[in-house]
């Protein structure tokens, strides 16, 4: 099972809900390209570019195919790797989906961005707030614009492997209501929408868990004092290209 994580972040903190995981999947939680510990590009790279990065990163480990669970700007990046090569996934989650014409224009996107951060949880504040910093506004700003033009409505309705997309009632950079009603009765049969009470990251962050703090990266097999697997952190360039 891979973890994607969202707009500008690493995936420290998608590792509370990955670490429960563990017991049943072998977790990767791998920061992409200019996010998190991982090195910047000179050109920031596109969500094209991401979702091919994220390919790279499966075949560098030897991963034939996964389940993946992306979140925010996550989804686009893995119904790109969807798109790209679907026979890597087996299955995908895809919580809070962003990017697309409901994020348009770019002062309506904004506006929603801002909102959303107003709704997220304080114990998100101390991973978000480091990991937006070391991104950079520049390149958030170009990265934002991008999301923006995703055809995120096209590829969940095109969908060729079983997937659920997960949509936070109070989430403010959702679709309409309108939109999501038409995309109930648009999507193929293998694609289930879920609605649930809330916001947008709030499901990454289990209820007794606090911001987790960033730790060497976990080598494979390795166990935690409680006995337990604990999620692979992955950080560094992808592989090359073919």
């Amino acid at each position: 099972m891979i973890h994607q994580h969202g707009f500008a972040i690493s995936g420290t903190y998608m590792l509370p809900t990955a670490a429960l995981l563990t017991d049943s999947f072998r977790v990767y939680v791998p920061d992409l390209p200019g996010f998190g510990r991982s090195p910047k590009p000179e050109v920031a790279l596109s969500i094209e570019e991401l979702g091919t990065a994220l390919n790279h990163f499966m075949a560098a480990l030897g991963i034939e195919q996964a389940m993946l669970v992306g979140n925010s700007l996550g989804c686009a990046i893995t119904a790109q790797l969807i798109d790209e090569a679907p026979e890597k996934v087996s299955k995908a989650i895809l919580v809070s989906l962003a990017g697309g014409a409901h994020n348009r224009p770019l002062g309506k996107g904004l506006v929603q961005m801002a909102r959303d951060g107003l709704a997220e949880p304080p114990s998100l504040l101390p991973v978000a707030v480091p990991d937006y910093l070391r991104f950079g506004m520049v390149r958030a700003m170009r990265l934002f614009i991008a999301m923006t033009h995703f055809p995120a409505y096209e590829r969940i309705v095109s969908m060729q492997v079983p997937a659920m997309v997960v949509i936070g009632s109070e989430d403010p950079v959702r679709p309409s209501w309108q939109v999501i009603s038409r995309a109930l009765s648009d999507v193929p049969e293998q694609v289930t929408i879920v609605l649930f009470q809330g916001a947008r990251a709030r499901y990454q962050l289990h209820p007794s868990a606090r911001a987790v703090p960033r730790d060497p990266p976990v080598r494979r097999g390795q166990r935690g004092a409680d006995g337990h697997r604990k999620p692979h952190r992955c950080s560094g360039p992808a592989a090359p290209a073919a």
